[in-house]
């Protein structure tokens, strides 16, 4: 696959990446470096929250989101990086042993107005777990190098 340019993503294009299984371990690991509340770390405490049993982290959700659009298209793509995340939701638990699926979906390009080497490209990402329900979405924009600073777009 030829390296993905600003040009290459148009509104309505869809990159699709799984499934990625989520383990018991793995849900634990995360929470106990870095959110250690009782329903990403034990089970039985976990049945007493409002997610009635053991779940993964949200700030997880976002790891393996990021770890999955890499995966599917970021590392082939001339991709500067984001200037920040404009909305994330997390709709419902992922569990352990969760199979998820990552679509992102191209919403809108646009063009830098001060940087003519690069524009702007503004993406729904979406998490399915096994059953195809939505557990987590991730609005944000990519700044991506153009394949011809000079050329003209539509």
């Amino acid at each position: 696959m030829s390296k993905l340019y600003w040009e290459d993503f148009t509104p309505g294009r869809v990159f699709e990446y799984g499934p990625r299984r989520i383990s018991r371990e793995e849900i634990v690991a995360f929470a106990a470096e870095f959110d250690p509340q009782p329903m990403h770390l034990d089970e039985e405490a976990a049945r007493a929250t409002l997610l009635g049993g053991l779940s993964a982290s949200g700030w997880h959700a976002c790891a393996i989101l990021m770890r999955m659009s890499t995966d599917s298209f970021v590392l082939n793509s001339a991709s500067m990086g984001a200037p920040g995340v404009d909305e994330v939701k997390w709709l419902m638990p992922i569990r352990p042993d969760d199979r998820l699926t990552l679509r992102s979906t191209v919403l809108e390009t646009r063009l830098s107005r001060s940087r003519p080497e690069m524009g702007f490209v503004r993406f729904m990402f979406e998490l399915f777990n096994q059953s195809g329900a939505l557990a987590m979405s991730l609005a944000t924009s990519l700044m991506m190098t153009r394949r011809e600073v000079g050329a003209r777009t539509t």
